[in-house]
């Protein structure tokens, strides 16, 4: 008895240990926040196992959670909902049943999961994008863009602005009923980089006449240039999306190749011919004083050039949209950002704000003191959070106000 006790007590310790996670203090609901965490880091440590053993791609065991958070297309008495394809890459449409009085406002929406994981059909998406048609009786088109690793960028940027493209032309929005006025491209991680590159992208393309009115970055992801921000710092074991997950994603994003990832984690992967980009990333210049804290900002590690020249692609501003002129920002559209607290891509985001601002775009930047990295996508049960809620009603009522 006095064993099974002892083995008992032992095996409660451990999986208290392991589901322990210190959360910041202003972080509502703590408990259900650790458990949580706890299982994406379970399911990372399975992934990491899985790979190292040679029986699965790291990627390929966290698409299991997408696998499982999947659902069908379902129309309800709101909005009618169908998987398509536009100009052959597969979306979900949602299409509003309320009478309109006129034409209708569209969101071209893009999913996060760091370009490798993450679908338009996954329960916190269709969530999301139903209750945006519902809402503001607008149509909606979730793109189901391909996904690393057996697709590399610029294959998830072509994908998206594929479907934005086709969907601009004004056949198709005369056939969906949408003002060509009233149109928004919105993203989250690793969709607000896409929705980001988009936008820019968009400027540079006479073959579109239609010009978006509003474009939405949720906690987006839009440099790799410095990967060591006071974000990166502060925040490098916090809930969801810590650092070393976050440098795996970007450097999956474009390759295989471990020497990227491991360059990456030391920040070590910018040549000195190319120092020049910095000063798009220059926190010290960029970040309000209240984020700068104690961080003391220092001069760039240059490595070698071999990364650059085989990977170029991180210093493409379709991958690294915040690495953009000033020139190249003018014209955007009205901005809505969001940025968390406890994110490693918080200053991404605060960054991108202050230099649109500074080329003359209007932002309206929305930081939430007491989230974390997707905390806007925890809105359905089991793992619904207030946080999240709170967050889908500010970015809900943003578009309906600005779109």
């Amino acid at each position: 008895m006095g064993a099974k006790l002892l083995c008992l007590f032992l095996a409660s310790a451990l999986i208290a240990y392991y589901i322990y996670t210190p959360i910041p203090e202003d972080v509502e609901e703590p408990w259900k926040v650790m458990l949580i965490t706890a299982s994406f880091r379970a399911l990372g440590h399975l992934a990491g196992a899985a790979d190292r053993l040679g029986m699965m791609h790291y990627m390929d065991v966290l698409k299991l959670l997408t696998a499982a958070e999947y659902v069908a297309p379902t129309s309800d008495e709101n909005v009618t909902v169908t998987d398509t394809e536009f100009s052959n890459v597969a979306v979900r449409l949602y299409l509003p049943r309320r009478a309109s009085d006129g034409l209708r406002r569209a969101v071209i929406y893009f999913h996060g999961g760091g370009w490798c994981v993450g679908d338009a059909g996954m329960k916190s998406y269709d969530h999301l994008t139903r209750w945006t048609s519902n809402m503001l009786n607008a149509v909606v088109v979730s793109v189901n863009y391909r996904l690393a690793p057996k697709y590399r960028f610029p294959v998830q940027f072509e994908d998206v602005y594929s479907v934005t493209k086709f969907f601009l032309q004004s056949s198709v929005l005369s056939q969906y009923g949408v003002d060509p006025d009233r149109i928004c491209v919105a993203g989250d991680s690793a969709g607000g980089n896409l929705a980001a590159a988009v936008a820019q992208q968009l400027l540079k393309d006479s073959e579109v006449k239609a010009k978006l009115k509003v474009q939405a970055l949720v906690y987006p992801a839009l440099q790799t240039l410095d990967l060591n921000l006071p974000s990166y710092q502060e925040n490098e074991d916090k809930p969801i999306l810590p650092k070393s997950l976050m440098v795996k994603f970007w450097s999956e994003y474009f390759t295989s190749d471990s020497s990227l990832r491991e360059a990456m984690a030391s920040n070590r992967h910018i040549p000195v011919e190319l120092s020049h980009l910095f000063q798009f990333v220059n926190w010290s210049n960029l970040l309000p004083e209240e984020l700068k804290k104690d961080h003391v900002y220092t001069s760039p590690t240059y490595g070698s050039s071999e990364l650059a020249q085989k990977y170029p692609g991180f210093l493409d501003t379709r991958a690294a949209p915040l690495l953009a002129s000033d020139a190249q920002l003018r014209g955007l559209p009205l901005t809505y950002i969001l940025t968390c607290e406890h994110d490693v891509l918080r200053d991404d985001g605060v960054m991108y704000a202050e230099r649109l601002r500074a080329a003359g775009v209007p932002v309206t930047h929305d930081h939430a003191k007491d989230a974390f990295h997707g905390a806007m996508m925890f809105v359905s049960s089991p793992a619904e959070l207030a946080v999240g809620q709170r967050l889908l009603k500010r970015y809900i009522e943003w578009l309906n106000d600005n779109l």
